[in-house]
């Protein structure tokens, strides 16, 4: 399938992330995983690592991330490089507004938090 709607895509929600798969193995894509991400106000994600490089776009809003222990803020069109088995933790720091990014690493990525290895269910 060449065209995959964000309208027909699964919605998977974590700790005020919301993740909508895009082109993953389970919609036609072989090779990569780009999902939609919205953080809704105030959310931050646990830390974690993935095995695989993963870039987050910044579409709407503000995201600010510690990349294996570097802080860094990134608006509307900027975006956020992470090293494989990088540590990773995002947040959005706006008490009003949910900020939206593209997500983008390789098919078969798994993440690491709190010791357990998983395969996030947006990536497959």
């Amino acid at each position: 399938m060449t065209l995959i709607p964000l309208a027909d895509a699964p919605t998977f929600e974590r700790d005020g992330f919301t993740f909508r798969p895009l082109a993953v193995p389970s919609r036609g894509s072989v090779e990569l995983a780009v999902w939609a991400l919205e953080l809704a106000p105030g959310a931050h994600s646990e830390t974690h690592s993935m095995d695989r490089e993963e870039v987050f776009v910044v579409i709407e809003g503000k995201v600010s991330a510690t990349v294996a222990g570097e802080d860094v803020l990134a608006e509307a069109g900027d975006a956020i490089i992470v090293p494989a088995h990088a540590t990773l933790q995002l947040r959005n720091g706006c008490p009003h507004n949910p900020a939206q990014l593209t997500a983008v690493t390789s098919a078969g990525m798994k993440a690491t938090t709190d010791g357990a290895t998983f395969a996030p269910p947006w990536t497959q």
